[in-house]
C-alpha cells in the first residue's frame, strides 16, 4: 500500500501553490533553522529550468561538492525527483524519509492544519532529505510559476535563476508574458544575486523591474558557444541547451563565489572567465530523462538487420516554444546531422554522423557503409486538454518541414495510457474499459487538416470499433505506417494518422511494422506530454 502510493504519486492532484500551512509544517519537521544551511540554488522558468538544474547539479558535483537535486515531474518513479550526488535516492532510504515525514505531519493534523497537498509534501520531503543527508548544495526547480510555488518557502537562497519564459499555464499564471514573468520573478529575494537569459522585451522589463525593486544585481547571460566547450558535447541535446548551460555556469560561478569556494575551483588567480575542467565534465555528463532522449527498442537486436529497427526520440515538449525546440532537435537527429550519442546501449552501428537525403513522403535514405535502410518518421502524440494543439501540432509540423523532415504518419493515444506488461518479448496484452477518445480524434483532425489541408467527418471514422477493443481489427493496417496512407470507407480520402485506444496498442503496431519490414528504420518522435514520455519509458523497460 505504501509503496503503491509513493510510486503512483503522479496520479494525485498536483497542487503547487504556497500557503500559510506549509510554513507551519516546516517547524513541525524541525527544518526551519536548517533550510538556509542547504546553500540553495533556486531556478524558475517556462522551459529549460529542469535542464539548467541538471547542468548545475552535475557541475558542482564534479567540483567535489555533495549535491541534492529536487525536480519535477517524475517520469516513472517518484524517487526521480530526489537525487543525491546525481543518483535517484535509494528506495529503502526514500521510504524511510517519506513515512517519517508523513507520520509527523499526520500526528499534528488539526482543523486549521490539514495534511499538505502532494507537491507541498514532496517539497518538504526534499528539505528533510537534503538536510539529513548533509548536502553541500541544494538545487531546487520551481514546480509551477514562482512567487506562489511551494519551493518559494526558501527565504535565503544563495543565488536565483530564471530560464527562458513563454506562454504556458495560462490558467494559473496569466494570459500575458508580463504576468507570467511576474510570477517567475517572485523567487527573487533581497541581497540575493539573480541571473536570467535573453527574454522577449515584455518579460525582460518585468524581471528587471522586480530586481530593481529589491535592489539586487541581475545579470543577463548569453548562450555558451561550442568553442567554450573545448571540443566536448553538451550531454543534453538541442541547440537550446546552450542557453540553459550558460545559465547553469553563471549560477554555479555565483554560488562558488558567495559560499567562499571559488579558489577551490578557479586556480588561475581566481579568474572566473575560464571554464574549469570540472565545469566541462559537468556539462558533458548531466542527465535529464525524457528531454531529447533517444531509446532503441530492446526487442530488436541492433546487430541483426533482419529483425527490424525501431528508435524512439522522447521529448516532453508541451508549449509552443519547447515544441519548436523539440522539432529542431528531432529534425537534426532524423537527418543524421548530429554528433551526439543516443542514450542507449543498443544503438545501431550506423546511428551517428550520417548524411541522409530526405524526401517529402517521410522517407530518409541512410548513406553509410552497409546500413542501407529507409528511415521513416512517425509521430506518437498526446497533450493535455489544457494545451492548445492547434498551436502545438502546426508548430511541430512546420518546424520539421522547414528542415526537410516530413512525417509518414501520426498515432494519437489517450491521455491516461493503460497497459499491462509485455509478455513473450513481442506480444502485448491488455484489457481496458471503454473510454472517451474524442480528444484524440480532435488531435487527429487538426493533424490531417494541417498536413493535407482537408477536414474529415469524425462520424465516419470507425470511432466505435476503436473504443470497443484493442484488437488489431480496430487498428489501421501496417501499410499505414509505410507512408501510403489508409481509409476506413470506400471513397474516403487517404489519411496519414490514426487514433489508437491505448499506448500498448500503439507500441505493438510500431513493433509489428518494424518486425515485418526489416529494411525500414522507424524513427518515432514521442512528444506533447511528459506523462506520455514516462508511460513509453515505463512500457519499454518492462
Amino acid at each position: 500500500m505504501r509503496n503503491e502510493y509513493c510510486n503512483n504519486a503522479s496520479n494525485g492532484l498536483m497542487l503547487y501553490s504556497l500557503d500559510s500551512n506549509l510554513l507551519k509544517d516546516v517547524p513541525i519537521l524541525g527544518l526551519e533553522e536548517n533550510i538556509a544551511g542547504l546553500n540553495i540554488i533556486h531556478v524558475a522558468g517556462t522551459k529549460g529550468k529542469g535542464s539548467t538544474c541538471a547542468f548545475s547539479e552535475a557541475i558542482l558535483r564534479e567540483c567535489g561538492f555533495k549535491t541534492g537535486l529536487f525536480t519535477s515531474p517524475h517520469l516513472i518513479d517518484v524517487r526521480e525527483r530526489f537525487r543525491l550526488d546525481g543518483i535517484d535516492i535509494a528506495e529503502e532510504k526514500f521510504l524511510q524519509y517519506f513515512w517519517d515525514c508523513w507520520d509527523q505531519l499526520r500526528d499534528n493534523v488539526t482543523k486549521d492544519l490539514p495534511m499538505p497537498p502532494l507537491f507541498q509534501f514532496l517539497t518538504l520531503l526534499a528539505f528533510k532529505i537534503f538536510i539529513d543527508e548533509k548536502v553541500d548544495v541544494g538545487i531546487f526547480e520551481v514546480g509551477l510559476g514562482g512567487e506562489k510555488d511551494s519551493t518559494n518557502v526558501i527565504k535565503e537562497p544563495v543565488v536565483c535563476g530564471i530560464s527562458s519564459l513563454g506562454m504556458d499555464h495560462l490558467d494559473s499564471l496569466g494570459d500575458t508574458l508580463g504576468k507570467i514573468a511576474l510570477h517567475k520573478a517572485g523567487i527573487f529575494k533581497p541581497n540575493v544575486p539573480a541571473f536570467t537569459v535573453p527574454q522577449l522585451p515584455e518579460a525582460m522589463n518585468v524581471i528587471s523591474q522586480k530586481a530593481q525593486l529589491l535592489r539586487i544585481p541581475l545579470e543577463v547571460v548569453q548562450p555558451l558557444t561550442r568553442g567554450e566547450l573545448n571540443g566536448l558535447q553538451l550531454s543534453l541535446a538541442g541547440d537550446h541547451q546552450f542557453v540553459n548551460a550558460s545559465l547553469a555556469v553563471s549560477l554555479c560561478k555565483s554560488w562558488l563565489r558567495h559560499t567562499g569556494n571559488s579558489e577551490k575551483v578557479f586556480t588561475n588567480d581566481g579568474c572566473e572567465a575560464d571554464m574549469p575542467d570540472a565545469f566541462l565534465r559537468g556539462l558533458s555528463s548531466a542527465r535529464l530523462p525524457g528531454r531529447a532522449q533517444i531509446v532503441h527498442d530492446a526487442i530488436f537486436r541492433s546487430s541483426d538487420t533482419a529483425t527490424g529497427d525501431l528508435v524512439y526520440y522522447l521529448d516532453g515538449a508541451h508549449s509552443p516554444e519547447s515544441m519548436d525546440a523539440c522539432a529542431r532537435w528531432f529534425s537534426k537527429m532524423a537527418k543524421g546531422d548530429h554528433k551526439s550519442t543516443p542514450l542507449s546501449s543498443s544503438k545501431s552501428s550506423c546511428e551517428n554522423g550520417l548524411g541522409e537525403a530526405v524526401s517529402k513522403n517521410g522517407f530518409t535514405k541512410q548513406e553509410k557503409g552497409n546500413c542501407d535502410k529507409i528511415s521513416k518518421q512517425i509521430l506518437l502524440f498526446n497533450c493535455m486538454e489544457v494545451r492548445n494543439p492547434q498551436i502545438l501540432l502546426p508548430k511541430l509540423i512546420g518546424t520539421c518541414a522547414s528542415s526537410g523532415v516530413h512525417f509518414s504518419g501520426a498515432l494519437f493515444v489517450p491521455s491516461i495510457s493503460t497497459y499491462n506488461k509485455v509478455v513473450s518479448g513481442y506480444s502485448i496484452t491488455s484489457n481496458i474499459p471503454l473510454r472517451n477518445l474524442s480528444w484524440q480524434f480532435n488531435l487527429q483532425r487538426i493533424w490531417e487538416k494541417t498536413v493535407n489541408g482537408k477536414d474529415f467527418d469524425l462520424d465516419r471514422n470507425s470511432m466505435t470499433e476503436c473504443i470497443k477493443n484493442e484488437s488489431t481489427d480496430a487498428l489501421p493496417p501496417l501499410e499505414f505506417l509505410h507512408g501510403d496512407g489508409y481509409r476506413d470507407f470506400p471513397g474516403d480520402s487517404f489519411r496519414s494518422s490514426a487514433v489508437v485506444p491505448s499506448l500498448s496498442s500503439a507500441i505493438k503496431l510500431l513493433r509489428d511494422c518494424a518486425r515485418e519490414n526489416p529494411s525500414i528504420r522507424l524513427q518515432v518522435l514521442v512528444t506533447g506530454s511528459l506523462h506520455l514520455v514516462g508511460d513509453v519509458l515505463r512500457l519499454l523497460k518492462r
